[in-house]
């Protein structure tokens, strides 16, 4: 037994022997151990299984494509300041001969022609006496404006250059929520810069300007002073926005941003082109998105359409026979459920042009023509507590929570409203009333109670009545525009 288990081991020792292979721990002199070969790290690749791991191919394609502007304003130094020290050594520090100071302000733009045409905000280059586009090869060039829109903040202009590279103008309807996009511009007047997002949300309205119209993409890529008029561009390389605004509480980014749709800024940029000036349809109505508490109140089956606030005599819908109160929940056929998006759509639609109105009036459905007229912008107002009448003998409404008096031609003339306004104004408030709770302020006028119109006290206290069940329907006139509140009332 022993005898065949020597056998075994001679036999394994002398096969690993001619098979050239070693036992572990076995040193051989003649194979030395093989030396790895070192290798570079490789680049990492555009996709790793279908994911995306760099957009340094849209970038350097867009890039190119978008400039640094500056503008030069110039600006006559105030004279309000105490004089210092220093001004006795330069001359009169009062007289009324006064040197003129540039100020230079910078945004960004973007070439979408390659003979020079370039777009940008109308906020950076307003105002200017001269303005300076610096290309990414650093080439600098003095351009002219074509044309400037400032209701949606939307400017073009030209420099003399030919075979520039430049962006194609995407279709922003097709973009969506949760869409990647890179914004890309002058951040800070640092230096061209890239960053990147997602779209946040479509369709949006700031209101930081009085008569605009606002389309907004809502971005989260960061974007700063100087971004202003960049290029906002989907993953494809194609100019989706313009970026135009920042919402923050510190005057940082905080990853609320916007960007003015490609679709909205190929319209202006057409008719700048074409006629320096953007011409737009306006109804002359005054209108507002139906709420849910707005719909329970007026008594309509459900929250959709724009309610119609005011009409202004002699306009289109006037001739049409819209009146104040009507609900339009379609316009050519396409259901509208949002106030901002039916204005800028008849925004959009040229004037003399006939639309169809689907109206919702006394429960029954109605269609009415209207041949739109041109928009003209109004100048804009400051109302507010500063312009509403001091109280004379007010009476009181326990149940809004404000004191009220009769709207007199005196009183019309300071709100800005027509001599022959007839209403209620607001000249207290209580601030933890629901009348306060709601938005309504001192120098607001109540026109009706529950779709009772309202000039007395009596009025009131006769239309408040009806408000049993359900909070009160107040229509009030506020800065030129009429608009519908819902008021729960005290008790």
């Amino acid at each position: 037994m022993l005898r065949k288990i020597f056998i075994s081991i001679l036999l394994l020792v002398v096969s690993f022997s001619f098979s050239g292979c070693s036992l572990p721990g076995w040193n051989s002199a003649s194979t030395p151990p093989q030396q790895s070969e070192v290798k570079p790290i490789e680049p990492a690749p555009v996709s790793t299984d279908g994911v995306r791991t760099s957009y340094a191919d849209t970038v350097e394609r867009v890039v190119p494509a978008v400039v640094v502007v500056t503008s030069e304003i110039k600006a006559t130094e105030s004279r309000s300041r105490v004089p210092s020290f220093e001004d006795f050594f330069k001359g009169d520090p009062g007289g009324p001969s006064q040197p003129q100071q540039r100020q230079r302000g910078f945004g960004s733009g973007v070439i979408v022609s390659a003979d020079g045409t370039i777009v940008t905000n109308h906020h950076v280059i307003a105002g200017a006496s001269k303005i300076k586009i610096e290309l990414n090869d650093k080439r600098t060039f003095e351009a002219k404006v074509i044309g400037s829109d400032e209701p949606t903040d939307l400017a073009v202009l030209k420099i003399e250059a030919a075979g520039l590279p430049f962006l194609t103008l995407g279709d922003s309807d097709k973009a969506r929520v949760g869409d990647i996009i890179l914004a890309i511009g002058n951040p800070l007047g640092i230096g061209q810069s890239v960053t990147a997002g997602i779209i946040s949300a479509k369709g949006r309205r700031t209101g930081l300007g009085d008569g605009s119209f606002e389309d907004f993409l809502q971005i989260d890529a960061p974007i700063n002073r100087g971004n202003s008029g960049g290029a906002l561009v989907s993953l494809t390389g194609e100019l989706i926005g313009i970026n135009s605004q920042i919402l923050s509480t510190s005057g940082g980014n905080i990853g609320i941003g916007f960007s003015i749709p490609s679709n909205m800024a190929k319209s202006v940029m057409e008719q700048l082109l074409k006629n320096g000036k953007v011409s737009r349809g306006q109804l002359g109505v005054g209108i507002q998105t139906v709420t849910e508490d707005l719909a329970k109140t007026m008594g309509l089956k459900d929250n959709k359409g724009v309610i119609v606030g005011s009409v202004r005599p002699g306009s289109s819908a006037d001739k049409a026979g819209v009146k104040r109160g009507d609900v339009i929940v379609a316009i050519n056929g396409e259901a509208t459920d949002d106030g901002n998006a039916l204005r800028n759509k008849v925004a959009a639609t040229a004037p003399g042009t006939t639309i169809t109105l689907t109206l919702i009036r006394n429960d029954e459905k109605i269609d009415v023509k209207a041949t739109l007229d041109e928009f003209q912008p109004t100048k804009p107002e400051d109302g507010g507590p500063a312009g509403a009448p001091n109280a004379a003998e007010p009476g009181q409404s326990g149940k809004l929570g404000v004191n009220l008096q009769p709207l007199t031609a005196e009183i019309a003339k300071r709100l800005e409203l027509p001599a022959e306004s007839k209403g209620m104004v607001v000249t207290e408030i209580d601030p933890s009333g629901p009348a306060a709770s709601e938005g309504i302020a001192k120098g607001d006028v109540i026109l009706e109670i529950n779709r009772q119109p309202v000039e007395t006290f009596e009025d009131v206290q006769s239309a408040l009545a009806k408000s049993v069940d359900r909070p009160a329907l107040l229509l009030i006139a506020r800065r030129g525009q009429t608009v519908f509140v819902t008021v729960e009332l005290n008790k």
